[in-house]
């Protein structure tokens, strides 16, 4: 059941229900940001501020694993300008998230192309990890630098040729970035947009996919539960 104090929220009736990985694709900082007169960098700050939330609401729902869609591999395409902000903002996150992290016991594990970044962010990314790993009231991924494909390729890439000719589903989820987590349950996008763009492309073929025109900033505990809901709803069959 749906642990919350929020009476208006309402409550999913059977553990059953739940999912127990959800993704969410964080999407429309920039869009909330101009409609409320404030410059972009306004819209990724705030967007920050959601995911914190979010987490506390997630552990509430009881759903043990959150994988969101921070930065993607084609989000360096951005203006110098808004990939340096966000570059900043991700400093000020990895100390930020670690605080939050040991307070609220969420184990954090980054996916993505580290190499990207520059040294002193992955150092603070593996710190983060290191000194989170034994937490167990929620495990949250972060997808920086991130692609579905990219993530495909680079599993194939690590195969030994030994290991291909009895590769079977279960050993290769094992070579992803993802191989932390189970597949998604469900995926949320915010903003609008009704694809996927890449997100955990191996790891979604069965999810459940929900979209809504609420940009990120703007989403609510009230419509994230409203969704668990409308999950429990849903009659997952896997092909059968």
């Amino acid at each position: 059941m749906l642990g919350t104090k929020d009476k208006n929220v309402g409550k999913i009736e059977t553990r059953a229900a739940l999912p127990r990985c959800v993704g969410i694709i964080m999407d429309g900082n920039r869009r909330w940001a101009k409609a409320h007169g404030l410059p972009t960098f306004e819209g990724h700050r705030r967007g920050y501020a959601k995911l914190k939330q979010l987490t506390v609401w997630a552990k509430e729902a009881n759903v043990p694993y959150v994988i969101v869609y921070a930065f993607s591999t084609e989000n360096w395409n951005r203006t110098k300008e808004e990939v340096g902000y966000l570059m900043g903002l991700f400093r000020i996150m990895m100390n930020d998230l670690l605080s939050n992290a040991t307070t609220e016991k969420i184990r954090i594990i980054f996916l993505g192309e580290r190499e990207q970044f520059s040294a002193d962010l992955v150092e603070s990314m593996q710190a983060v990890e290191e000194k989170t790993k034994k937490f167990t009231a929620l495990t949250l991924g972060v997808a920086l630098s991130y692609g579905g494909r990219k993530e495909i390729l680079r599993a194939v890439q690590s195969l030994a040729p030994g290991e291909i000719a009895n590769l079977d589903e279960e050993t290769f989820g094992k070579k992803l970035w993802s191989k932390d987590f189970p597949d998604a349950d469900m995926i949320v996008r915010t903003s609008g947009e009704q694809r996927i763009s890449g997100f955990l492309t191996w790891q979604s073929v069965y999810s459940e996919l929900f979209f809504t025109d609420t940009y990120w900033p703007a989403f609510s505990k009230k419509e994230f539960m409203s969704l668990m809901r409308q999950y429990g709803e849903r009659k997952r069959r896997h092909g059968v």
